[in-house]
């Protein structure tokens, strides 16, 4: 593996999931693999799970993990080519990406999406310049528009649950929220389960709400969220805003919360999020306290994904 920036970058979604919970059985088997290596974590947007995780999991291969927060600790960057820079931007990418590509042996990057304009955040043009100036292995922490490392964990999650012969059937579904959020999570979710090909995929929403297409093609995508439950062997609840009118909120429906009663329409469906949840407007108490909610195993095992990710990059099969 050369980088980790969605699935495409995995050639063998089975396999990759399958190191991950054999991290999580034995977090130390691989303990020298990173030896005399270092990680450097550079964050542009908060996080909490995703560093605490990735710090742990390069430590348990024995790498070295330094984090930078960019916003508060350093230069504002500026990433547009050919840029004069006589504004409030201080750094150049193309300055500061190779020096940390001399400092570090693989970077991992945490950005966010303006939710202003659709065709910048699209175009990833933050994570892909410190490929292409970095010089090393990129882990995405979180991009413009997916989350892998959190997508991955989701499919260890479902895989070390879900112990019958058949397809499971897993439902994303929308979820109000206070304030407009990104399409990073439902994208990556949606684009992982399709490429995995392993599950009877639906993804539920208020008209208006529908994801790029690139990710979602594969799954049966529907307004009806009852409709999609039924039978349901696992939940995953997101908000995002609109796609089509970018970054908007289109519709604060509380009726789309997830509720036991709702729950109740499904085969006993365990219920993710990727955290953090806004209690009692996304989900209920009732089903985060409950016996179906798996957001806390899920959580956990966000270090076994970052583990299996950073020794595919220290040590690629041939």
């Amino acid at each position: 593996m050369k980088q980790f920036i969605s699935v495409h970058d995995v050639a063998n979604i089975n396999a990759l999931a399958k190191k991950a919970l054999a991290y999580k059985a034995a977090p130390f088997k691989d303990k020298n693999l990173g030896a005399n290596k270092r990680i450097g974590c550079l964050f542009l947007n908060p996080s909490m799970r995703t560093r605490l995780s990735t710090q742990i999991a390069a430590q348990n291969l024995g790498m070295e993990a330094i984090v930078f927060n960019v916003g508060s600790e350093g230069w504002s960057l500026e990433f547009e080519e050919g840029a004069i820079m006589n504004g409030t931007t201080v750094e150049h990418v193309k300055d500061a990406a190779p020096v940390m590509g001399n400092y570090f042996d693989i970077l991992a990057i945490r950005t966010f999406p303006s939710l202003k304009n659709r065709e910048e955040d699209y175009s990833e043009q933050t994570i892909k310049q410190f490929i292409k100036y970095a010089g090393i292995p990129v882990v995405s922490l979180e991009s413009a528009t997916l989350h892998p490392l959190q997508s991955l964990t989701d499919v260890i999650t479902i895989k070390e649950t879900f112990w019958e012969t058949r397809k499971p059937k897993i439902v994303l579904t929308w979820a109000p929220h206070v304030k407009p959020l990104p399409q990073c999570v439902a994208n990556s979710f949606s684009q992982w389960i399709t490429a995995w090909g392993e599950a009877d995929f639906v993804v539920t929403h208020p008209e208006g709400y529908e994801l790029d297409e690139q990710f979602t093609t594969g799954a049966t995508i529907t307004h009806n969220q009852d409709e999609a439950l039924k039978d349901a062997d696992f939940v995953y609840v997101k908000n995002w805003s609109s796609y089509k009118d970018y970054g908007q909120v289109l519709s604060k429906d509380t009726s789309w919360m997830l509720t036991n009663a709702k729950l109740a329409l499904t085969n006993k469906a365990k219920v993710m999020h990727c955290l953090p949840v806004r209690r009692n407007v996304e989900l209920s108490d009732a089903i985060l306290d409950g016996p179906n909610s798996l957001v806390t195993q899920e959580a956990s095992n966000r270090v076994w994904a970052a583990q299996a990710v950073l020794s595919e990059i220290l040590a690629p099969v041939p």
